[in-house]
């Protein structure tokens, strides 16, 4: 559900804007990449539960669990990802899978629109839903109660409402998807159950209670919820791997 008190401390987050990514290419990073490294990044399948960014035989898989209504979760893709890209994910030294948890009606009709189409455009999708989280967040908490509770709903109608409304469908035409492809997604009953049954599933499996979270080859990292926190575990992990 769409708590005003998150709205209201989601917009005060990200009104106060994002720190640019942490450059981690320089020449002294432990994560350098080699010269005329593979382009891993762009390399995009779906999987059962999100979608899988990088080299499937990387010896390391980190999965994100992500909600694209967290201002965390907005953060950690602002600096964290364009950092993996760089580093980790273009030399094919690190796989990711990003996953989605459902917090509430509008995490569901986002990630649905997020999910929808062509797996190899995903990451365009997530970007740009999520960086642009506090412009249609923003417009949530402006928005009549009577109208927060229908999008809480997270039925066909609810989630049809929230992106109209908060121009969701648009910003994803505008970039030269189909409208008529976006509006089927988001009135997928069937996709939208899934995505409530994997939530469940990464809940029982791993523990996730709070976003962003990180699990590494299996394994949640407690307390891990920030690209501050996240960083120094993958720079002594690959650190080690090249001793």
């Amino acid at each position: 559900m769409i708590k005003p008190l998150l709205l209201a401390a989601a917009a005060l987050a990200l009104a106060t804007g994002v720190a640019s990514a942490q450059d981690l290419s320089r020449p002294d990073s432990a994560f350098a990449p080699k010269p005329k490294s593979a382009n891993w990044q762009n390399t995009i399948t779906r999987t059962e539960r999100g979608h899988l960014i990088g080299n499937p035989e990387a010896a390391t898989r980190l999965v994100e669990f992500i909600s694209y209504t967290c201002p965390h979760c907005a953060d950690f893709a602002a600096r964290g990802e364009p950092a993996l890209d760089v580093v980790l994910l273009g030399p094919g030294k690190l796989t990711v899978e990003v996953r989605p948890v459902i917090r509430n009606g509008l995490d569901l009709a986002v990630t649905l629109l997020a999910n929808c189409g062509d797996p190899a455009q995903f990451k365009v999708r997530h970007r740009a839903l999520i960086l642009a989280q506090a412009d249609w967040l923003g417009k949530a908490l402006a928005a009549p109660q009577s109208q927060q509770a229908i999008w809480q709903r997270g039925d066909k109608a609810g989630r049809q409402n929230a992106a109209s409304a908060l121009g969701l469908t648009a910003m994803l035409a505008a970039k030269g998807q189909s409208k008529a492809e976006l509006d089927s997604c988001i009135a997928n009953d069937a996709a939208a159950q899934k995505l409530l049954r994997n939530d469940d599933a990464d809940a029982a499996e791993f523990g996730v209670n709070s976003t962003p979270s990180f699990a590494m080859d299996g394994k949640l990292l407690a307390e891990v919820h920030n690209w501050e926190a996240l960083y120094p575990l993958l720079r002594d992990r690959f650190t080690a791997k090249a001793d």
